[in-house]
């Protein structure tokens, strides 16, 4: 009798046992990164948040509403004079008179320079301390991994970019589009709230701790960013008829609630929200070739969403 097909299953066995090992040595295969669409997909109601409608404005505009919301942890005084002055209508009326190529729109009375034509503030303060920075100590602060060369920090606090000189200095809101800021004069405490400004531009960082800055657009800033461009060197327009009209700013909490924006706004200080920062830190969908390995703090945009919808 033949003793070839006993030699034959001999060898399969051998190779069969010689091929356990190289398989159980073969390292696991790392999940693929996640995109930005997937890591808010991926996301929990835990992640997102409702702006408080007691510090949140709708800028009514011809072509739709603004919605702000404001930063009492970094400039409370500002803040409640601009609550004020909402609530009894201040900028009813008015319009943005200000559009500056790369830089601001600025809003408010287009007159208030004139003394005959000026504006009352009603209840409002007419003096105010400058609110340009403030202690850090207290301020939960999300920091991100990278430098910066505005801070010797920055990261993330009460939902706003910020820097900071550590837990034990000083902290600051940043110059990102969006931000919002109480215009002012030479002197440092010359802003009451009343003209106010949104960036528009590239984010112009050597305006931090010298402006006080009160909050930041959330939804609309497509409105803004479309404002027709005034003249050199400012951006002032030269007659009324350029300036674009404010129908309202409101405090959303005067309004009953199904007339509030329903909106939501993705947390700060989640492992969520540092799965998003690291989907745009690195980007490593089809179109790009090489992740940055960095990125600045004004080139985080913090998602927004409908309730319900789970959409940006």
């Amino acid at each position: 009798m033949s003793r070839q097909p006993a030699f034959t299953a001999l060898l399969v066995a051998l190779a069969a046992a010689l091929a356990l090992p190289l398989a159980a040595a073969e390292p696991d295969v790392a999940p693929a990164p996640r995109t930005t669409q997937q890591v808010l997909d991926a996301s929990r109601p835990s992640d997102w948040r409702t702006p408080d409608p007691e510090r949140t404005l709708y800028m009514d505009l011809e072509a739709g509403r603004v919605v702000i919301e404001l930063a009492p942890a970094f400039a409370p005084e500002h803040v409640a004079n601009i609550l004020v002055l909402a609530r009894e209508g201040f900028w009813d009326g008015t319009s943005i008179y200000r559009s500056h190529d790369n830089f601001v729109v600025q809003f408010g009375d287009a007159d208030a320079d004139d003394p005959a034509k000026a504006r009352p503030f009603g209840n409002a303060r007419t003096q105010l301390p400058a609110e340009f920075e403030r202690s850090a100590q207290g301020l939960a602060f999300h920091a991100l991994p990278d430098r910066d060369g505005w801070a010797p920090e920055t990261g993330f606090a009460e939902g706003f970019a910020a820097g900071r000189e550590g837990p034990d200095g000083q902290a600051w809101m940043a110059h990102c589009y969006g931000a919002l800021g109480a215009g002012r004069n030479l002197e440092a405490d010359s802003s009451i709230g009343a003209e106010l400004y949104v960036v528009t531009g590239q984010s112009p960082r050597q305006l931090d701790r010298n402006i006080t800055l009160v909050g930041r657009v959330i939804r609309g800033m497509d409105l803004l960013a479309a404002t027709p461009r005034g003249p050199e060197p400012m951006g002032i327009y030269d007659k009324p008829a350029q300036r674009t009209p404010i129908r309202a700013i409101t405090l959303a909490a005067t309004l009953p609630e199904a007339r509030r924006e329903r909106i939501e706004v993705l947390r700060t200080d989640t492992a969520t929200f540092d799965a998003f920062v690291e989907s745009r830190r690195n980007r490593r969908d089809a179109f790009y070739k090489r992740p940055a390995g960095h990125i600045d703090l004004c080139n985080i945009a913090i998602p927004t969403r409908t309730p319900d919808d789970g959409e940006d």
